[in-house]
Parts: C-alpha cells; sequence; structure tokens
C-alpha cells in the first residue's frame, strides 16, 4: 500500500495536513487510534467550552439581574449539561470527518507505529509512503507526588468525565486549563482551591492581568495560593507548604501537557512537536508544511475562556523596558459594556516606535478584540494609520481605537 503522505495523528495539525495535502492531489493516509479531532476536539478546547457556556448559563439564572426577571430554578440536571457537552463534541467530529473523507484522505482507525521514514505499520499492514508526518499530540503532564490515580487525583482528561459536581476541589495551576474549570466549577456553585507554585495567576500572562484575575477570583470567593505547591496528602486531606489544608472531593493536576512523540525520523507538527501547544498553532504549522503558508510565531494570540475573556498576543509588559510606552482602557469607557452588563476588564496597548509590540484584554469578547490587534501587528500597521480605521459604535471593537487615540 502506497501513499505520497503517511499522517500519525488526527488532531487539528493531523486532519488539517492531511485535507491540504489531498486537496494539492496527493495521495493521503490518516492514522487515527480514538477519535478523529484529537485533544482539541475531544478532550479539551470544544467540551471545557460547553462546559463553560452551561455553567455560566447557569449563573446568569441564579444571580440577582437589573431587568425585573423572576426565574425560579426548581432543579439542576448535570446529566443534561453533560448529555449536551456530548452532542455538541459528536456533531462537530461527525462534520470533520465528513469534511477528511470528501477531500479524498484514507482514514485508519487504529494505533500505528512509525517504523522508519518511509513505513508505518497498523492492524498488522505496513503501508509505504514517500513522507511521514507525525502529530501524535500529547497527554497530561504529572507532577512528582501528585500521580494520577484517575479517581481522586484527576488529569484534564479525567475531569471531563465527572459524573456529578463535586462540592469542593483543589486545583494545581493556574494556566488556561486551571483557570477555565475553575470558572466552570465555580459557576455551578462549587468552593474551588487553587495553588500556584508562582508569584501570580497565570503566570505567562502580562501582570496586569494576572493581578485583575486575582482581583475578580477574590470577589468570587475563589481561593488561591501564591507560591505554594502540595506538600503531602492523607486520607484526602491536602497539606500545603503554606501550612493550609484543605479537604477537597476531588484535585484536578492542570500543570499542562506532555509531547507524545519520540526521536523520529519525520516532519513533527502539533503539541507532539513540544513547541507552542495551541490548537491554532497546530493548524499553522499543518498549514506550513502542507501550502508553505507561512506564519510569524510571536504573533500568536492565547485566548483563556469564560467571564470576562482573557486575550493577549506579543510583549508582556514585564519583558519591557522604559523605551516602550503603554496605555490601559478601562473597558468601563465602553457604552456596549454597560449595555451588558460586562464593565470588568481593560483594554491595555504595549506601543513603541508608533508600532503595536503588545495587547492584553480582559473583557467580553476578548477572543475577538485581539484577533484585530493581531491582523495590524502580522501586516506593520502603524498606530497612526490605525487610527484611520472607522469602529462601529457601540462595540467593544471600538475599545481598541480609544485606547490608541491615547499613545
Amino acid at each position: 500500500m502506497d501513499f505520497d503522505y503517511g499522517i500519525v495523528g488526527g488532531g487539528p495539525a493531523g486532519y488539517t495536513a492531511a485535507i491540504m495535502l489531498a486537496q494539492q492531489g496527493k495521495t493521503v493516509i490518516l492514522f487515527e487510534k480514538d477519535k478523529l479531532g484529537g485533544t482539541c476536539l475531544n478532550k479539551g478546547c470544544i467540551p471545557t467550552k460547553s462546559l463553560l457556556h452551561a455553567s455560566e448559563f447557569f449563573k446568569s439564572l441564579t444571580t440577582q439581574n437589573p431587568y425585573g426577571l423572576n426565574i425560579e430554578i426548581k432543579d439542576f440536571d448535570f446529566t443534561s449539561v453533560l448529555q449536551k457537552k456530548e452532542t455538541t463534541v459528536e456533531k462537530i467530529r461527525k462534520s470533520l470527518e465528513l469534511a477528511v473523507k470528501n477531500a479524498g484522505v484514507n482514514i485508519i482507525y487504529s494505533e500505528a507505529k512509525i517504523i522508519d521514514k518511509n513505513t508505518i505499520t497498523a492492524n498488522n499492514n505496513t503501508y509505504n509512503v514517500d513522507t511521514v508526518i507525525c502529530a501524535t499530540g500529547s497527554r497530561p503532564k504529572e507532577i512528582k507526588g501528585l500521580e494520577f490515580d484517575h479517581k481522586f487525583i484527576l488529569s484534564s482528561d479525567d475531569v471531563l468525565e465527572l459524573k456529578n459536581l463535586p462540592q469542593k476541589v483543589l486545583i494545581i495551576g493556574s494556566g488556561a486549563i486551571g483557570i477555565e474549570w475553575t470558572r466552570i466549577f465555580s459557576n455551578f456553585g462549587c468552593e474551588v482551591h487553587i495553588s500556584e507554585i508562582a508569584d501570580h495567576l497565570i503566570p505567562i500572562a502580562d501582570i496586569e492581568v494576572s493581578k485583575r484575575i486575582e482581583r475578580i477570583f477574590k470577589q468570587n470567593k475563589i481561593k488561591f495560593y501564591l507560591k505554594d505547591s502540595v506538600e503531602k496528602i492523607e486520607n484526602k486531606t491536602v497539606t500545603i507548604k503554606s501550612g493550609q489544608t484543605i479537604t477537597p472531593d476531588i484535585i484536578l493536576v492542570a500543570a499542562g501537557r506532555t509531547p507524545l512523540t519520540a526521536n523520529l525520523d519525520c516532519k513533527i507538527i502539533g503539541d507532539a512537536s513540544n513547541e507552542i501547544q495551541l490548537a491554532h498553532y497546530a493548524i499553522h504549522q499543518a498549514k506550513k508544511l502542507s501550502t508553505n503558508i507561512d506564519f510569524d510565531k510571536s504573533l500568536i494570540p492565547s485566548v483563556i475562556y469564560g467571564s470576562p475573556e482573557i486575550a493577549w498576543v506579543g510583549l508582556r509588559e514585564q519583558d519591557c523596558d522604559e523605551t516602550y510606552n503603554k496605555v490601559l482602557l478601562p473597558i468601563t469607557a465602553l457604552g456596549k459594556a454597560w449595555c451588558d452588563d460586562a464593565t470588568e476588564g481593560f483594554i491595555k496597548i504595549i506601543e513603541k516606535d508608533r508600532m503595536i509590540k503588545g495587547a492584553h484584554i480582559v473583557s467580553k469578547e476578548a477572543s475577538s478584540l485581539i484577533q484585530q490587534i493581531v491582523i495590524a501587528m502580522q501586516n506593520n500597521i502603524t498606530i497612526d494609520k490605525l487610527k484611520e480605521v472607522c469602529f462601529a459604535h457601540p462595540t467593544y471593537s471600538e475599545g481598541i481605537f480609544e485606547a490608541i487615540c491615547r499613545i
């Protein structure tokens, strides 16, 4: 069985490369040992966003609103929330499978082994290919002393399989996974504790973003412990190094992910490449490999979902010296934010030589706002030229205009 390309792994990197190469007339065989869509669709981005949306809807119904709506919540069925999550994932997966098949890609649902740069085996068959692409993804990272037992100490994969909400949860780590699950559990009324070894929550973010999220979490009675870590666990009682003791129903270890790859003589893309572990980065790696569409690795936007959204790109304040300028526009300056009762947050722009060098947004629609900044940075649009753009009113987007007008 001979093919131009053999791709191992059907996540965003793998299926994107498969479709694009097939569209160029290449013969492509794609191997996936589980379900098409990889971590993003099945165990990450999509299911967590479904749960996050459900939790925010639930919270909106159970908190006081300013519109005079009298809503009585008689019951709450978490099983229905889980069913909606599964239905959403399945619909997207079926659409993806159809797109891959319509492109002419051969799909083999089986664990595959890369023998060498031209040989793959699966299902006791040998496949000869001109080029092997490894897109095997990643798995949840374990921490020494907090190894997953999949019952009390859970990975981000395990937590998606919970059938009942915990009353109290301890989350280890405050990256995107930790923050989003904090929001999900908290919105559903669970007591949440976070242990973070760094000085601030979301340590990879701009310092003002971290401090604002800490303030929001305090307001929501979410307890977090900075520069701290688990010291011991005895009979499900957790002692952290600062001396606090916590008795959670579960521990979620959200310490990132470990690449699933070996030192192979092949092209490696996606999480397996051990570079930026984001689905959109993996997709653009695949596009570059397949069609030579290049992209700037320094301009990969990051987004953490929930209310308010968190998004950033480029330099952080702590990366800059005194030659850089910054402006911070509070979201309260925007009429649309007041209409939406979403006045928490800010738009922060970092500038040098009339060019945007970084942007950090805490706001409703931050995931969309950051893309406008990326387009400007990618195309070297000066701040003065960007001021010529007419931003619609009332919108969150005009916050970008308001911010740059202060530089």
